[in-house]
């Protein structure tokens, strides 16, 4: 491998590594219905977004409650020293894909076949927190201080 890709392969693992996502594969709902729900929830804060979705009459807020839930576990397990409220996290971005397509038959008139189409999607939940900079500043002017 040459120093360049070598380069790029380790920024590409850097920043993977300060993204926090869940992701969810697979689920038997077709993803027209799953984003009905992921566009009610996309871009609020965590807190809320579970509120909403715990109270939501649609079978897919089950799913994404479970992976947001998920994702917020995934945050805590990074972030050890900060608290989920002071640091104000936030659904990032939300993707709702199509996943696999199960083809079945259905029987029509006059010895025809319709078929059906079963659905399922994939989805990629990631978080982001509004107020890590100003800690991370915080904490920077704190060491500056210490050493003067």
């Amino acid at each position: 491998m040459g120093a360049r890709k070598r380069n790029a392969a380790i920024a590409r693992k850097a920043a993977l590594k300060e993204r926090v996502f869940a992701r969810l594969n697979d689920v038997p709902t077709s993803p027209r219905k799953m984003r009905l729900v992921a566009d009610m929830v996309r871009g609020m804060d965590a807190d809320k977004a579970l509120f909403t979705l715990k109270n939501s009459p649609q079978h897919a807020a089950i799913r994404l409650e479970k992976l947001l839930l998920s994702a917020l576990a995934n945050w805590q397990a990074k972030n050890e020293d900060l608290r989920m409220e002071e640091s104000g996290v936030y659904i990032k971005e939300i993707q709702v894909n199509g996943g696999r397509m199960l083809k079945r038959i259905q029987p029509a008139p006059q010895g025809r076949a319709h078929r059906i189409r079963k659905r399922s999607n994939h989805v990629i939940l990631e978080l982001g927190a509004r107020n890590v900079v100003e800690t991370a500043e915080v904490e920077t002017d704190n060491e500056q201080t210490t050493t003067a």
